[in-house]
């Protein structure tokens, strides 16, 4: 009886076994990606302190929908940027370190299962996203993020995900400009290797170690390798998703972020198969969903896949009244962050006015950076396209307004034809050359939508203060500027060299002002650094407001454009295409 029983246990076990290692005859999985959620965490702008519709409350709402429709088959990515942004994460990076973090907090309750790291996230320093890490409950992932000691992957460099015997692998990559952007204090100890070499690498592992049914990229990195003048062969291009995609054989579906661009196409890689690409903005308005249909061919041993891509608004969602609930206690405790006073604006101050020569929202910042570094010579730009702070009552929230980013102030030294070169090449991004009076002043372009649009970057049309200077748009580049003197009134000399106060992104080279427009090579401007602030400007910014209690921001008069005819009449035409027509 005892050998029948021992016989009947190891069939059931061998049976049991084999029904273990078969594969499931269909599975239909949905993967869901966010991307470049910015702290955008609940349905109300805590900058301009009111509702608005789109959050990941509303992201939440459709993943339960999703995961109603299928209960087993759900997988739900982020694709980075997720530390910055809204007061929402500012509090709990630096306010509040005590509390667990109330970002990890949401990503557990959500129940995402990997997410990657974005540039921003990094700009948080090690204190904030170290610690991140710890708390969330899932893989945090940056193959191409690499610990200088140990020569491994800083974060996770892949993840394995399985859903109802399906095996999905989920690589996850940086864009490797970090060390353009942001002073090696906050990414020390970590080297950003290129993409599509650290894809060359990790696939063949990947594929050999894990055999999986489905392999995923999920890339905080743009589409557009061609973005500030790279090309496909340039090395640690910063966008570079499309570029692996195309190149490294083995992915399914490649997933970017960065960009806050909306893409869903299916392209075809160097073998000859069909990888799908999808993007899906940014700040919770979208997400990519995607459904796969499996059905397991016997014969190849192995799953033949439909997959249906789709990017879906979720504005059009509720916010889940259950997420509300949850996080009300650390909603309103932003809230009353943010709602402090911490001082009063005499004037309004209006970003608009910033693209048109001296303003006061832009002379402010100017003014704190000289104070706060003793240079000479302050440049900065602005941060928000369009941004207002009202007459009145400052606060906390205000300042978010009037500086954007956590960079930390830089004191750097150039000299005065590298300041010249500097203006020279901010004045070209900037300004289109007038060859009458109705050309148009700035450069603009009309988008996909019909809508004029500056065709550069506006947080790189920089301006100094510290020096007279003119800005002559009659003329081609390299011959517009003409510095005058110092405002000081001393005399301003090409071979003397000056004290300079710059954002810690530009001072890492972001922009290119300091390198191509300077001329000054990377690895030079570690040397051109004189001092940095230990705490982001806009903290500076807080306390210089909370000092004077009463601002009186005004507009300098240190630089204008001429000819006066020229300006005035491209003024008048390029505001009303930029910002009165819609």
């Amino acid at each position: 009886m005892k050998l029948i029983n021992t016989f009947l246990r190891a069939l059931v076990l061998s049976l049991f076994i084999a029904s273990c290692s078969q594969k499931p005859a269909e599975v239909t999985i949905n993967l869901i990606q966010s991307t470049d959620i910015h702290g955008t965490l609940f349905p109300y702008d805590f900058i301009e302190q009111k509702e608005m519709t789109n959050s990941l409350a509303s992201v939440y709402t459709y993943v339960k929908e999703v995961r109603s429709n299928n209960p087993d088959g759900v997988v739900l990515l982020d694709n980075g940027d997720y530390l910055q942004g809204q007061p929402t994460v500012y509090y709990y990076n630096f306010e509040d370190t005590v509390s667990s973090h109330l970002g990890a907090d949401i990503f557990n309750y959500m129940r995402y299962d990997a997410a990657v790291v974005g540039n921003h996230d990094i700009e948080t320093g090690h204190s904030v996203y170290d610690r991140f890490r710890k708390e969330i409950k899932m893989a945090y992932m940056a193959a191409n993020a690499i610990n200088t000691k140990t020569g491994e992957s800083y974060f996770d460099a892949y993840t394995i995900i399985e859903r109802q015997g399906i095996k999905i692998a989920v690589l996850g990559m940086i864009t490797p400009g970090i060390p353009n952007w942001l002073p090696e204090s906050l990414w020390s100890g970590i080297e950003f290797a290129d993409m599509i070499e650290t894809a060359k690498k990790w696939i063949p592992i990947i594929q050999e170690k894990e055999n999986p049914d489905l392999i995923i990229g999920l890339f905080h990195s743009g589409i557009d390798h061609t973005y500030n003048n790279n090309q496909e062969s340039t090395y640690l291009n910063e966008n570079a998703t499309r570029l692996v995609a195309e190149q490294v054989p083995g992915f399914d579906i490649v997933m970017a972020g960065h960009d806050h661009k909306k893409f869903n196409e299916k392209i075809v890689n160097v073998n000859g198969d069909t990888v799908i690409l999808l993007d899906p903005r940014s700040h919770a308005r979208a997400v990519a969903s995607v459904k796969i249909q499996f059905t397991y061919n016997k014969k190849e041993k192995k799953y033949h896949k439909i997959i249906h891509p789709s990017i879906v608004d979720v504005e059009q969602y509720a916010p889940d009244s259950l997420f509300m609930a949850q996080f009300s206690e650390p909603f309103n405790k932003v809230k009353t962050y943010v709602s402090r006073q911490i001082g009063t604006f005499s004037h309004p101050i209006d970003s608009k006015d910033a693209y048109f020569g001296n303003s006061a929202f832009i002379d402010l910042i100017h003014q704190v950076q000289l104070e706060v570094s003793q240079a000479d010579i302050s440049f900065t730009s602005p941060l928000s396209f369009r941004t207002k702070i009202k007459q009145g009552p400052v606060y906390v929230s205000d300042l978010f307004k009037l500086y954007k980013y956590e960079n930390l102030l830089y004191t750097i030294h150039l000299t005065g034809k590298e300041i010249d070169a500097y203006l020279e090449y901010s004045c070209n991004l900037w300004f289109n050359q007038m060859k009458n009076k109705n050309d148009h002043l700035l450069k603009i372009e009309k988008n996909e939508q019909g809508y004029y649009r500056l065709s550069n970057q506006y947080y790189n049309f920089s301006s100094a203060s510290g020096i007279d200077y003119l800005v002559d748009v009659s003329k081609p580049f390299g011959k517009r500027v003409k510095i005058l003197g110092l405002t000081n009134g001393t005399n301003f000399y090409s071979d003397s060299t000056f004290s300079v106060a710059v954002n810690s992104y530009r001072g890492n080279g972001g922009g290119g002002h300091l390198t191509d427009g300077a001329g000054l090579l990377a690895d030079e401007l570690r040397n051109r650094l004189v001092n940095s602030t230990p705490f982001d400007l806009r903290y500076y910014l807080m306390k210089w407001i909370e000092k004077e209690q009463t601002v009186d921001a005004v507009k300098a008069s240190n630089w204008r454009i001429i000819p006066e005819d020229y300006f005035e009449n491209g003024k008048r035409k390029d505001m009303k295409l930029l910002f009165e027509e819609h």
